[in-house]
C-alpha cells in the first residue's frame, strides 16, 4: 500500500462518502473509487459498506483505519524531521463550533501565512465527539471545553469563556433555573459540553429543565430564542457575534457555572512540528490581547 492510498482511505472513511472525500482531497470521485478498489484488491478484504447512501467501515476497515492513522502520522513527523522540523504536511485541527466562528479566523489567516506547506483542515464539531476524534487519531489537536483530565492527553488553555442564558426579548431576569423551569431548551447533541454544563445547572437546584431541542448552529438557535419557543446556552463572545443578538434577553449565569474555559488538547508524545508551530502562534496572540488590555487599563 502507498501512503497515497491511505490518505484516500482515511478521507473516505471520515466523510462517509467518495464524492465528499473527492472534494477534500482536491480530486475527481472515479479516481478515488479506483485507488480503494486495487486496495481492496491487494488485501483480499471489503473495506467499506453501503448503508443507507452512507459507506460505512467494515470490520476489516476498521482495523486499517485505526493503523493507517498512526502510520500517516508518522509519515507526516518524518517529513517534518528531516526538513529541520520545519511545518509541513497534513494538520487536522478539530474546534468547537463557536471556537471555530470566534477565535479561530484570525489565528488561521496567521498560520496560513507563516506556514504556507501545512495543509491545515478544520473540523468543527461537540466536545465529545472532537475528545473520540483526538483519541482515535483522528484529529492532531483540537479546542474542547475544559480541562480534561484525560490520561493520555495533553493540553493548554486559550481563554475563559463568559456563559449566557439567553431568552425572548421581554422575559423577567433569570435568578437561577427555576425562572425558566420546563422551558424548551435549543442546544448540540447530546455530546456538546455545554449542554451538560446546563443541565448540571439545573439538576444542582434540583429543577427540571425542558424538553432539549437539538439544532445544528447557534444562529438557529437564535431565530428560535427570538420567536419565544425557548431558551438556550451560549458564551458571550459567540452571541456577540451573530445577526439579531440586541433582539434576546442575556442573562449571565453565576457561581461555578458563570465560566468556561477552552482549551486546546493533543494527544500525548504526538507533539510534532505543526502543532508546536501552532501553540507557538496562540501564545503570541494571548500575549498580544494582554498587552491590549493593559494599554486600555
Amino acid at each position: 500500500m502507498e501512503f497515497s492510498q491511505l490518505r484516500i482511505f482515511q478521507a473516505v472513511a471520515e466523510e462517509g462518502s467518495i464524492t465528499r472525500a473527492a472534494e477534500r482531497l482536491h480530486r475527481v470521485p472515479s479516481n478515488l473509487s479506483t485507488r480503494l478498489k486495487q486496495m481492496e484488491e491487494q488485501l483480499g478484504v471489503e473495506l467499506f459498506v453501503r448503508e443507507r447512501q452512507r459507506l460505512q467501515l467494515s470490520p476489516a476497515g476498521k482495523v486499517l483505519l485505526d493503523y493507517s492513522t498512526r502510520l500517516l502520522a508518522l509519515h507526516d513527523e518524518a517529513h517534518g524531521a528531516v526538513q529541520g522540523g520545519q511545518p509541513a504536511g497534513d494538520f487536522v485541527l478539530g474546534s468547537m463550533y463557536s471556537t471555530a466562528a470566534v477565535h479561530l479566523p484570525k489565528l488561521l489567516a496567521g498560520y496560513h501565512k507563516a506556514y504556507p506547506m501545512v495543509n491545515l483542515q478544520v473540523q468543527s464539531a461537540p466536545s465529545g465527539e472532537l475528545l473520540e476524534g483526538l483519541i482515535t487519531g483522528r484529529l492532531d489537536a483540537a479546542f474542547v471545553d475544559g480541562p480534561i483530565t484525560i490520561a493520555s492527553l495533553d493540553g493548554v488553555a486559550l481563554c475563559e469563556e463568559r456563559l449566557v442564558l439567553i431568552c425572548e426579548a421581554d422575559h423577567p431576569p433569570v435568578r437561577g433555573p427555576q425562572d425558566v423551569e420546563g422551558r424548551s431548551v435549543f442546544t448540540f447533541r447530546r455530546s456538546c459540553a455545554y449542554r451538560a454544563r446546563l443541565e448540571t445547572w439545573f439538576s444542582h437546584e434540583r429543577v427540571a429543565m425542558g424538553r432539549a431541542i437539538e439544532i445544528e448552529s447557534y444562529q438557529g438557535m437564535l431565530a428560535c430564542v427570538i420567536a419565544g419557543s425557548g431558551v438556550a446556552l451560549m458564551s458571550e463572545s459567540m452571541l456577540a457575534s451573530l445577526p439579531g443578538k440586541d433582539s434576546v434577553s442575556v442573562h449571565p449565569l453565576t457561581g461555578p457555572f458563570a465560566t468556561a474555559t477552552t482549551w486546546l488538547m493533543w494527544r500525548k508524545g504526538m507533539l510534532g512540528a505543526n502543532l508546536n508551530a501552532w501553540i507557538d502562534l496562540q501564545q503570541e496572540g494571548k500575549a498580544e490581547v494582554l498587552q491590549d488590555a493593559r494599554a486600555i487599563a
